[in-house]
């Protein structure tokens, strides 16, 4: 299939109500908060799709990049993910070594926080608790399309 830098993106949106893109993350998703995940929309899931994976990442991290959320599985026909509750997927292991989302949590100074929708032409079938080097190699070849939503927290 396409690889990453073939890929459209003009037609997968990912948004939240919470926030706007290249704005500012509400505490209340941060481990100083709720650290509950924040709500999204996702529109224009290609039709060949036949499942859905969802990263959060800071790449702004000490020592690298940071894995905050790792969902995989997700229904194609998904069309939101409601606050504080995962999506139905299943869930991977981030950097912190825990299932689930994992909020904004910097040493200090302001960092990005990345969150990247997939849609891939297979269902993975991976069991719970890959982490984000499994997820991406058993994606290779399988990605349809792909979008960014880039934020910021400081505490």
């Amino acid at each position: 299939m396409n690889t990453d830098q073939d890929l459209s993106t003009d037609d997968l949106v990912l948004q939240s109500p919470a926030f706007s893109a290249g704005g500012e993350i509400p505490a209340q998703y941060s481990c100083d908060g709720e650290n509950s995940n924040p709500p999204f929309t996702i529109n224009g899931v290609d039709a060949l799709a036949r499942s859905l994976v969802l990263m959060m990442d800071d790449p702004d991290a000490p020592g690298g990049s940071y894995d905050h959320w790792l969902v995989y599985d997700i229904s194609p026909e998904a069309t939101e993910i409601k606050e504080g509750r995962e999506p139905s997927g299943t869930l991977g292991v981030g950097t912190s070594g825990k299932l689930g989302y994992y909020g904004p949590c910097p040493p200090g100074e302001r960092h990005r926080y990345v969150f990247t929708l997939y849609a891939l032409d297979t269902v993975l079938g991976l069991p719970e608790g890959m982490g984000k080097e499994e997820v991406m190699e058993a994606m290779t070849g399988n990605v349809l399309q792909k979008t960014e939503l880039t934020v910021y927290f400081e505490r």
